[in-house]
């Protein structure tokens, strides 16, 4: 299987970073966590990307707050998909590195999640990898089927206290 990689672009990120981490531990996905500054460390971002397909990735997962350009320099050197999360600060809420990040010229796409979105950054990274790896594929239905139940049986719940 590939491995998922975990970029972030200071390590004041690694809390919420880590729920990504944890989504892909649940499901057995192999990854790597780095931090690499697009401003700081732009060679060395630019690098692993560059080598990213070949040290045995399929995906990059890049999360950034304020100017968050690090997932559109990692794109910028990988035809891997990378999938960018916006990380909150205290300046603009994260909306400022959600523009950040979702505004890509053509031709250099970075797929977006939610600010802090980091779990479903996993999860949308462990679907690409699934299109090519089925038992990740059944993995990931089994736990769409769970979340269903779990609904299913909130809504007994409610209703049955609300009678």
């Amino acid at each position: 299987m590939k491995k998922v990689a975990i970029v972030m672009g200071s390590d004041s990120d690694k809390a919420v970073m880590k729920k990504a981490a944890d989504v892909l531990k649940k499901f057995d996905v192999p990854y790597e966590v780095h931090v690499y500054s697009a401003h700081r460390t732009p060679e060395e971002a630019g690098k692993f990307a560059a080598e990213a397909e070949g040290n045995g990735f399929g995906v990059i997962i890049a999360g950034a707050g304020m100017a968050a350009a690090l997932a559109g320099v990692l794109a910028a050197h990988t035809t891997l998909p990378v999938i960018g999360v916006p990380l909150k600060s205290a300046v603009l809420e994260g909306t400022d590195a959600l523009l950040a990040t979702v505004m890509m010229p053509s031709g250099i796409p970075v797929a977006t999640v939610a600010i802090d979105g980091t779990k479903n950054a996993a999860y949308l990274a462990m679907e690409m990898l699934a299109l090519s790896d089925a038992d990740l594929k059944e993995k990931l239905k089994a736990d769409r089927e769970a979340m269903r139940q779990g609904v299913l049986a909130k809504d007994k719940a409610v209703g049955e206290e609300l009678k």
